[in-house]
């Protein structure tokens, strides 16, 4: 393209500042009501170009042009996948800072939509019940949208995990909030028998307890969480949470109930007993093992 240069008019003028100004940078009314590129838009360009790291000037060239179209979207103002080249901008940038500080780790915070933002947004999409088919549509930004008290203010650099909780401050959540859990298959069985045991020894007030489904589940509980073995199968669709990352699990957790459209959220909650052992048994050790991080991300999870 040819460069748009100072005393230029018309409607590409128009537009440069229009973006130049929803993302912040100021420009005198008088040139924006005559669509004029005066003294304030080329000051405004050349900041613009300066933040970005580009070569020093005031003139909107074709790089310029494109680093200013992809500074101007915001999340949700286009549908993101993985593609060659990657989609680049704020709005890819605004989406990895929501995922990583809601527990998917999205990497870097580099505006840059590659692999590891395409599994964050599956991961996220499946803990929300939705295809986890790694396509940001509306329905996923609708969703990041709600969890908006969650993730806004806070730092993009990377996952912020809850943390551990202790076991003072585990029994107060405990005896605080109401939770029912009950499980799909022996193992997952046996996994929440051994929560609800530790639960009961840490607070003998404990609000969590088993119940033999989710339609048992009693009156005045925040969410019910569904322990199974086996990955959800084609078709279903209901928030699914992958135990993997001890690390991120609680706010995963969390995220999941949250962002539930049901009055009390029913969470499915995947163990991967295969991947306890390379023999792929699964012992008393790690079904302890298990009992142990959930109840702690559990905890974390529903600390008011």
């Amino acid at each position: 393209m040819e460069p748009i240069t100072q005393g230029m008019t018309g409607a590409a003028v128009e537009d440069i500042q229009e973006r130049l100004c929803s993302i912040g940078y100021s420009i005198d009314e008088t040139e924006r009501e005559r669509q004029e590129f005066g003294i304030s838009t080329a000051t405004a360009v050349t900041h613009f170009r300066l933040d970005q790291g580009l070569s020093l000037g005031q003139d909107v060239d074709s790089e310029t042009w494109v680093t200013l179209v992809d500074e101007s979207y915001k999340m949700g103002d286009r549908t993101l996948y993985l593609r060659l080249p990657n989609f680049h901008g704020a709005d890819v940038r605004q989406l990895q800072h929501c995922l990583n500080i809601l527990g998917f780790s999205a990497g870097e915070v580099d505006g840059f939509y590659g692999p590891h933002t395409e599994a964050a947004v599956k991961q996220f999409q499946e803990s929300i019940g939705e295809l986890p088919d790694g396509m940001a549509f509306p329905v996923t930004f609708d969703a990041i949208e709600r969890l908006h008290h969650v993730w806004a203010g806070k730092p993009a650099s990377g996952p912020h995990p809850l943390g551990s909780m202790g076991f003072a401050r585990a029994a107060n959540v405990l005896e605080n909030v109401s939770i029912s859990i009950t499980a799909e298959d022996p193992i997952s069985r046996n996994v929440a028998g051994r929560v609800w045991n530790l639960a009961s020894a840490t607070n003998d007030k404990s609000g969590l307890d088993i119940v033999e489904s989710p339609q048992h589940r009693r009156p005045g509980d925040r969410a019910v969480l569904v322990l199974a073995t086996t990955p959800l199968k084609d078709g279903e669709s209901v928030p699914n949470v992958v135990v993997d990352d001890p690390n991120t699990l609680p706010m995963r957790i969390k995220t999941a109930c949250e962002s539930s459209m049901e009055d009390v959220p029913v969470v499915r909650i995947e163990l991967s007993p295969g991947g306890a052992n390379d023999n792929g048994t699964f012992t008393v050790s790690d079904a302890q093992t298990y009992a142990v991080m959930l109840l702690d991300a559990i905890c974390t999870a529903f600390n008011a």
